[in-house]
């Protein structure tokens, strides 16, 4: 079965390549690789041993897309592309609604033209925005802090209303990722950020390496253990399998068309300050880091309860913090300068 993949040559979407093609699935990748790139869909097909097709296709280009479509016959969408750093959307918000919503209407109008039904969209707990307790169940109230979060909150509404309409033949899978970390266990594949990392690992990992000087930390003084954020952290391949699991599940005659939501997380909180001494322990070096102000649209406290995923979908997270670190410094050391 050929599954489309759009972003695929990303973080998340190269290793959920290697979780399709191991588990016999075709994928098919578009990436207009703004941040992500070729090298990581090379190392994809050298750790499988099988090749993936890959077209440089922006996801608000529907002429591009409709090529894709008609020169395969796709069963299923698995859309990560979109922008995706918190700051940057508060800098830019036009261009993340841009990319981010009008880019996946574009995908959905060429999808239905195509007569394919089936969509698994890359979400995010930021739609919970600032959560009044923890851990966050599915039926939580939404409503983002900031445009990343909002673009991705109505990408959510508009494929409801989707699934909703009469005679509607939609199956959607809304998941609502926590903070994927870690890398494959070859440390061939990883994250690779354009610039400076938005994102706690990749920032660490770069410290560690020597690329950045020193971590800043936004903020000291939230109501968590140690005053730093707190976040579920989850490994990309544990994050991959339940893309898997998903899709799996609306292959499935017996489920109804409609739009399902699951998080995607390990149901246990870590904190920025647990996570540098985690990193320090596995790299044998010290990560020096300075306190600095908090983030606009950063939110204290953030983990999920993943149950209603494991009841519906089988899947739950298998691998752990200590792995997740480890294998974030392999990828990094292996690779100081990522795919350059």
């Amino acid at each position: 079965m050929k599954v489309l993949v759009t972003g695929g040559a990303g973080y998340i979407g190269s290793h959920t390549c290697v979780e399709l093609l191991e588990a016999g699935l075709e994928p098919v990748v578009v990436d207009n690789l703004c941040n992500s790139s070729e090298e990581a869909l090379r190392r994809v097909e050298a750790i499988t041993g099988k090749t993936v097709p890959f077209h440089q296709v922006d996801i608000q280009d529907a002429d591009a897309l409709r090529e894709v479509f008609r020169q395969y016959p796709v069963s299923a969408v698995i859309h990560f592309a979109g922008l995706k750093a918190v700051g940057e959307s508060v800098s830019i918000p036009l261009r993340y609604y841009q990319n981010n919503v009008a880019g996946t209407l574009t995908l959905c109008q060429v999808m239905e033209e195509f007569g394919v039904h089936q969509l698994i969209f890359s979400s995010s707990a930021t739609v919970y925005g600032d959560p009044e307790t923890v851990p966050i169940r599915e039926n939580f109230p939404t409503g983002a802090t900031n445009p990343y979060g909002a673009s991705k909150l109505i990408v959510e509404d508009m494929l409801r209303d989707l699934c909703k309409a009469p005679g509607s033949q939609w199956k959607v899978s809304l998941l609502r990722y926590f903070n994927p970390i870690g890398a494959h266990e070859s440390g061939t594949i990883g994250e690779d950020p354009a610039g400076i990392p938005n994102n706690l690992l990749p920032y660490v990992a770069q410290v560690a390496v020597g690329r950045l000087p020193q971590l800043q930390v936004f903020g000291d003084d939230y109501a968590t253990p140690d005053g730093t954020g707190v976040r579920d952290y989850i490994h990309v391949v544990d994050l991959a399998r339940g893309h898997l699991a998903a899709l799996n599940k609306l292959q499935k005659d017996a489920t109804d068309a409609g739009c399902y939501t699951y998080n995607l997380g390990t149901g246990r909180g870590s904190s920025v300050l647990e996570i540098v001494r985690a990193f320090a322990e596995v790299a044998d070096r010290e990560i020096p880091y300075k306190i600095v102000p908090r983030r606009p649209g950063d939110i204290a406290e953030c983990y999920a309860d993943p149950s209603y995923a494991e009841q519906e979908l089988g899947w739950k997270t298998e691998l752990d913090l200590k792995r997740m670190v480890t294998d974030t410094w392999r990828w990094q050391s292996q690779n100081p300068q990522g795919y350059k």
